[in-house]
């Protein structure tokens, strides 16, 4: 055994010595792929495979125009220069072979057994695998039907953006039914342009629903009766039929409780009207609001007489007949194609209730929302949605306000931390989960790629790993621009709730630097001092140059112009701790210029703190806030962290 053993480490100690030397590697190196949402399983099956200039595409003629353009689109990006089509698998194919289907087409049956793969099995799901049949690459796309063939593509579209594929095998399928946003804030309603821009980033990061549910809407909440106006229809049916494309059910919600007379036949057949319209567009799903109205008094006489005297109980057995009579009618109408969800007034917390009790009649097929254990819940644990299991009589689908900022303690901030502390394993008690976006939607995807990938595989789901990837997404993957966006996302990290303790802290990053230059400024060491002044005037210059790497980098320009007086108030505070940097370290080594830096850097923090957010597009309005409570405070307290005098030295 002592021989074989020193044998053993003499093999191990020369193997390592040509590794050191860059002279036992091959080839290049085969690495795993980042893959957002995080796949259920993937793992290599060999190097990056040899796809070539040419390829035939395998896919009968029933696989939507947006699959096929993104497979096209997978493979030029990985240099493939002309593209084959067939109808079957090809015995001597020229090239690359890319099979796509769903798991019942014989040629995707066939491809997978040649690559020992497997096929879906999940609503929703699919598999990709590639390898060598010979000498020439072979892929398999396989759906369980067409929402997972497509999200099949969308994983190929992200496999090839480093130029190469490896041979692969992946097996994937959502954790929840639905997943997505609800365009559900009071403010300015997004525009069209910025409604088709979300519909295509949700389809990227394979989230399948939008609802259409802006709160200053009039025609869904104040006149809800009334008709939209024919211009408006129309351009709600170009974002019917975008949704579509992108694989997302798009959703009309109404918002009838302010003023409506359950029982009014009137009333019922003027929300079905308004039903019928959207259905005339090709929407199947549809929502009717509860939320933010008074539900202990009646909007007319009627509901007394046939409901009795008005209260919780009341209100609750109102809303769940008007919900039945209109799902019952949507069924009837579009069969297993249709769906509704409500929202309740009490809409969050599951402490039971008479109006809870009632609610429960709802029929079971409705999804009930709830926004977990307040309105803006600090977290949300298994044994949270259990409750609201019990309290609203089915799993419920979770309206997330997260990263909504139309309330008064998130007035002049992005919210951009991670999507955080909602607990591994809610997709076993939950439905789904719905993210409030904020007034400005370009900037709302670095939270809502997060819950997206979160409600697709809860169990697998990092949000560090997805926070950065996020940067990635907004950066084409430039490593300088995702740096600065990950700075830029630092000072816009805190989240506030309805309280005065926000459920994710400002600045973390920033805060431990300036923490660290405060804590060597007391110790008195004058290493340690010069170190963190270094690191400071780093930090610093990071922050002044972030908003116009971001600016140059960033190719979506709708994030550019809704982020652009946060950007324009961080690069004025980038500066003015640059100032306060140069203050410091003058007055470290006994300069005169000191005062005037740190003046310098008061005038430039007051010029970032009176820059305010665009009228009109957001509520409420405000003075913008970058880093508050941390770069601030330590800007405004840095002449007192060191003595600031004259120049010992005859500077």
């Amino acid at each position: 055994m002592p021989q074989i053993l020193f044998r053993s480490t003499a093999l191990f100690t020369t193997a390592a010595a040509a590794l050191l030397a860059g002279t036992a590697q091959a080839g290049p190196v085969t690495t795993l792929p980042q893959v957002f949402p995080q796949p259920v399983s993937m793992t290599l099956n060999g190097p990056a495979l040899p796809l070539g200039s040419e390829a035939t595409l395998v896919a009968d003629g029933t696989i939507d125009t947006a699959t096929i353009a993104l497979v096209r689109g997978a493979l030029a990006a990985a240099g493939v220069e002309t593209i084959h089509l067939a109808r079957s698998l090809p015995g001597n194919a020229r090239g690359t072979v890319v099979v796509l289907g769903t798991a019942t087409a014989s040629a995707v049956r066939s491809a997978v057994t040649q690559l020992d793969g497997t096929l879906p099995e999940q609503r929703e799901g699919y598999t990709l695998t590639s390898g060598l049949r010979g000498d020439a690459a072979l892929v398999v796309l396989a759906g369980k039907d067409a929402d997972g063939l497509y999200y099949a593509a969308q994983t190929l579209r992200q496999l090839t953006a480093r130029g190469s594929l490896p041979a692969i095998n992946i097996a994937d399928h959502p954790a929840m039914a639905i997943r997505g946003t609800i365009e559900g804030f009071y403010g300015a309603p997004w525009s069209t342009v910025d409604r088709a821009a979300h519909l295509d980033f949700l389809g990227s990061v394979k989230a399948n629903t939008y609802i259409y549910s802006p709160k200053d809407d009039p025609f869904a909440r104040d006149k809800w009766r009334e008709d939209y106006p024919q211009a408006t229809l129309d351009a709600l049916k170009g974002l019917v039929d975008q949704a579509r494309r992108n694989h997302v059910r798009f959703t009309y919600a109404i918002s009838p409780g302010p003023s409506i007379c359950y029982s009014n036949p009137a009333d019922v057949q003027a929300l079905k009207r308004k039903f019928d319209a959207f259905r005339a567009l090709g929407v199947r799903s549809f929502y009717i609001a509860f939320d933010d109205i008074e539900y202990k008094k009646w909007n007319c006489d009627q509901d007394r007489a046939a409901l009795g005297e008005p209260g919780e109980r009341a209100a609750g057995l109102a809303q769940a007949q008007l919900s039945n009579s209109i799902y019952s009618w949507l069924k009837a109408q579009d069969g297993d194609e249709a769906e509704l969800m409500i929202v309740p007034t009490e809409y969050y917390n599951t402490t039971e209730t008479p109006y809870k009790a009632a609610l429960r009649k709802v029929d079971p097929a409705v999804y009930v929302q709830w926004t977990g254990t307040d309105v803006v819940p600090p977290a949300i644990s298994i044994g949270n949605a259990k409750d609201a299991t019990k309290a609203f009589g089915r799993k419920t689908l979770l309206w997330d306000n997260y990263p909504v900022n139309d309330y008064g303690e998130s007035a002049g901030r992005l919210l951009m931390a991670p999507y955080a502390k909602r607990e591994a394993g809610l997709s076993k008690e939950l439905s789904g989960i719905l993210a409030n976006p904020m007034n400005q939607e370009a900037p709302s995807r670095v939270a809502v790629f997060g819950s997206a990938a979160f409600a697709w595989n809860d169990r697998g789901y990092d949000a560090d790993r997805a926070w950065k990837a996020a940067a990635r997404m907004l950066a084409s993957d430039d490593a300088a621009t995702t740096e600065a966006l990950m700075t830029f996302f630092d000072v816009e990290h805190l989240a506030p709730t309805f309280g005065s303790q926000p459920w994710q802290p400002s600045a973390p990053r920033l805060k431990a630097t300036l923490d660290g230059v405060a804590e060597a400024l007391a110790t008195g060491d004058a290493g340690a001092r010069r170190t963190a002044l270094a690191e400071l005037k780093t930090t610093a210059d990071a922050l002044a140059g972030a908003s116009d790497t971001i600016r140059a980098g960033v190719a979506d320009a709708g994030f550019i112009a809704q982020s652009k007086p946060w950007l324009d108030a961080l690069q004025l505070w980038g500066r003015a701790l640059q100032a306060t940097a140069m203050g410091l370290s003058s007055a470290d080594q006994g300069g005169s210029r000191a005062p005037a830096f740190l003046a310098q850097a008061k005038a430039l923090a007051a010029q970032a703190a009176a820059i305010q957010t665009i009228p009109n597009t957001t509520r409420p309005q405000g003075p913008i806030k970058v880093a508050d409570g941390v770069l601030d405070v330590f800007i405004e307290r840095a002449p007192s962290m060191i003595l600031v005098g004259q120049d010992v030295r005859g500077e």
